[in-house]
């Protein structure tokens, strides 16, 4: 890489990630508080909320990292548009220095996001769910005083008749007020104890109440049922806990055989880079060209990038078909009406200019 690629890369990559410092910071201080006020009552200590915080950001991150690299990128083009600096490289012919200065730049960022989606952000959040499962069942335990009725969250209700070593307890009570369907579940024992997706009350000999709004009731038994701690400490269960990262997928699909659902995972997290790549085509294609215009446009730049990022996910939500190249549906899209735009961009400047003739006095 000569020294202007170096130059240029810089500036990218340093308007980038100051951008993305602010970002991560405020989505870091909103993470701590959603945090220690759950974790205040609770009762956990700060290194398992610092935990917690921590391995919640990749998975936020990955909502607008691709648009930090592209609006970092935006904005330092506009830097060199109002210094000259863009004017200067055009008209010494290094038009093609720059545009393998953005790819080097956008390759680097979608080496980056590739990284956090399927490796770091999959990792993390079975950790954070593993934390959490480790919380709830500290918090059911506590609460499970035997002839005590006690409100382990708010909507729920347990008591137990008795403890006894082992994790083994007597007469279980729960009963669950959150949703419109209301449960109460009673066994004549339970058991705590933890699988490969965490911990669990294993219940025996009991039923599963349900009564409705409208005051239907059913009621289901059972000789053993697993009752998730976070089913009762109001956790959203989002399949955290069986997050796998791309080389395990790789590895069980070769064991077991590809799926539409595999191939489905694999295909959105590798979107995740390819929307790097599209989106710095198209903040080149808009202001990689310089302008003889003094005024700043109406639009900012940022609010362009942003623009065509939410064109591209709504694209890649509400694309048609059930496939796993049903996403690539947005990426496909932006990409396409960035070249369009780059090549009305390229042709003016690749036209020969005329020198103008003097005519000779008479």
């Amino acid at each position: 890489m000569d020294r202007l690629k170096r130059y240029l890369v810089g500036q990218f990559a340093t308007e980038a990630a100051t951008l993305f410092a602010v970002a991560i910071s405020i989505i870091f201080l909103v993470q701590c508080l959603r945090v220690v006020d759950v974790g205040s009552v609770r009762g956990q200590g700060l290194v398992t909320l610092g935990a917690q915080v921590l391995l919640a950001l990749p998975s936020a991150s990955m909502a607008f990292i691709h648009v930090c690299i592209g609006i970092g990128l935006a904005r330092a083009l506009r830097t060199m548009q109002s210094t000259r600096e863009l004017h200067i490289l055009h008209v010494s012919g290094k038009l093609g220095t720059l545009a393998r200065a953005i790819a080097v730049y956008a390759a680097a960022g979608a080496v980056l996001l590739l990284f956090v989606a399927h490796v770091a952000d999959p990792a993390a959040s079975r950790e954070n769910s593993t934390i959490r499962s480790r919380i709830a069942a500290d918090l059911v335990g506590r609460s499970l005083v035997p002839n005590r009725f006690a409100e382990v969250t708010s909507g729920v209700t347990v008591t137990v008749g008795g403890r006894r070593a082992g994790g083994e307890i007597t007469a279980f009570f729960a009963d669950d007020r959150r949703e419109a369907t209301r449960r109460t579940y009673i066994a004549e024992s339970a058991t705590i104890t933890s699988d490969d997706i965490g911990y669990v009350l294993q219940l025996s000999n009991g039923v599963v109440q349900y009564r409705t709004e409208e005051g239907k009731f059913s009621e289901i038994a059972f000789d053993r049922y697993d009752l998730a701690f976070e089913r009762l400490t109001g956790e959203a269960d989002t399949g955290e806990r069986t997050a796998q990262t791309s080389l395990d997928i790789v590895a069980e699909a070769n064991a077991e055989g590809w799926t539409d659902t595999r191939l489905r995972r694999l295909a959105d997290r590798t979107l995740e880079g390819l929307r790097v790549l599209s989106i710095c085509l198209f903040v080149f294609a808009l202001a990689g060209f310089p302008s003889g215009r003094r005024r700043e446009p109406r639009l900012p730049v940022e609010i362009i990038v942003l623009g065509a990022a939410f064109f591209e996910r709504v694209l890649a939500t509400y694309a048609p078909g059930d496939g796993w190249l049903a996403p690539l549906t947005g990426f496909v899209a932006l990409t396409g009406v960035s070249l369009v735009i780059l090549v009305f961009r390229v042709k003016p400047f690749a036209r020969p200019r005329r020198e103008a003739r003097s005519k000779a006095p008479a």
